[in-house]
C-alpha cells in the first residue's frame, strides 16, 4: 500500500505580521516533525484561525479551511453524496445520471489529500460539533485515507498535509483524539510581545498613544468578572480606530468624571453587562483616588 509523500523537514519561525513565541515555533515544528494534527486553543481572539494561515504563508503551502459548524457532520469533511440529484436527473432522463460519481461532492479532506502538492489543512473550531465529531475522523487522520461506499474507491493522500485544529474549549475532546494530536495552548500575550504585535500592524503608530492604549487595554482586562475580556483583535481594532480619529494619548489616562468609559469603547467591550461594570469600577475608583 503506497503511504503519502514525505518531507525534509522545513521550519516554521512566524511572519512579519504574525508576532510568535518561541512555544508556538517549537509546537508548529514538533506537530509537523511527528506528523501529527497540530491541535492549538486559547482565549477567543489569540490568533488561532490565523495561526493556519501565517504557516501556510510562511511555509509556502495552499491552505484549505474547514471552518465547523453546530451542525457538522464528520463525513462532510470527506464526501456527500446527493441523492436528491441523481433522483432529480433520473426522472429528467439525464445521461451523467448513469455514473454515480457525478453526485459525490468532495469535502475539505478529499481536497486535502489529492492536492498535487502538500497544503496546510485547517479544521476550525472543532468544538462547535457533535461530541462524535472529532473521533469520527481518527482513521482517516491517522491513516490518510478512506473508502468512498458509492464508487468503492479508496482515496489515498498523496502528500500528508500538516493539518491544524483549533478549540475554544467549548466541549471536552475525546481522550482517543487527544491522544493522536500535539497539544499548544496559546497564552494571552504579555504586555512586551503585544507591543511587538502592534508594531507589526501598524509601525507608524504613536509610541505615548500605544503606551496609554496599553495600559487602559490591561486594566480592563483584569476587572474581575467580565464576561467577554477584550483580546488581541479587540485591541487592534481599537487603535485603529483611535489613530483614525486621531484621539490624543492624554484622553486616555484623563480624569474627567465624565470619561468613565474609554474612548470607542465598543470596540473592547461587547456587551452592556461589561460596560456597566467597568463604569462602576471606574468610577470607585476615581472616587478613592
Amino acid at each position: 500500500m503506497s503511504k503519502p509523500v514525505k518531507f525534509a523537514p522545513v521550519r516554521f519561525t512566524g511572519t512579519d505580521a504574525y508576532i510568535t513565541t518561541r512555544d508556538l515555533e517549537i509546537a508548529v515544528n514538533a506537530a509537523m516533525t511527528l506528523e501529527r494534527p497540530l491541535l492549538v486553543k486559547g482565549e477567543p481572539g489569540t490568533g488561532k484561525t490565523v495561526l493556519a494561515r501565517e504557516v501556510a504563508q510562511a511555509l509556502k503551502m495552499p491552505l484549505i479551511e474547514w471552518h465547523v459548524k453546530s451542525t457538522t457532520k464528520a463525513a462532510q469533511g470527506l464526501y456527500e453524496y446527493d441523492a436528491v440529484a441523481r433522483l432529480r436527473d433520473g426522472q429528467l432522463g439525464e445521461v451523467r445520471v448513469h455514473d454515480i460519481a457525478n453526485y459525490i461532492v468532495r469535502g475539505k479532506l478529499w481536497e486535502a489529500f489529492t492536492a498535487d502538492r502538500q497544503v496546510v489543512l485547517l479544521i476550525d473550531e472543532i468544538d462547535k460539533a457533535d461530541i462524535e465529531f472529532p473521533n469520527d475522523l481518527l482513521q482517516e487522520l491517522d491513516r490518510m485515507e478512506f473508502f468512498v461506499y458509492e464508487t468503492k474507491e479508496t482515496v489515498k493522500a498523496k502528500f500528508r498535509p500538516l493539518v491544524i485544529i483549533t478549540s475554544n474549549n467549548e466541549k471536552e475532546l475525546p481522550d482517543a483524539f487527544l491522544r493522536r494530536c500535539f497539544f499548544h495552548f496559546i497564552r494571552f500575550p504579555d504586555r512586551a510581545t503585544m507591543e511587538r504585535i502592534v508594531a507589526a500592524h501598524y509601525p507608524a503608530i504613536k509610541h505615548d498613544l500605544v503606551r496609554e492604549a496599553l495600559n487602559l487595554f490591561f486594566d480592563i482586562r483584569e476587572v474581575p468578572g467580565l464576561k467577554k475580556k477584550p483580546a488581541t483583535s479587540e485591541l487592534l481594532d481599537w487603535l485603529k480606530l483611535l489613530m483614525v480619529d486621531d484621539i490624543a494619548p492624554e484622553i486616555l489616562k484623563s480624569n474627567d468624571p465624565k470619561m468613565v468609559v474609554p474612548p470607542l469603547y465598543g470596540a473592547l467591550l461587547k456587551n452592556e453587562q461589561d460596560v456597566h461594570l467597568f463604569e462602576r469600577v471606574a468610577f470607585l475608583a476615581r472616587r478613592g483616588q
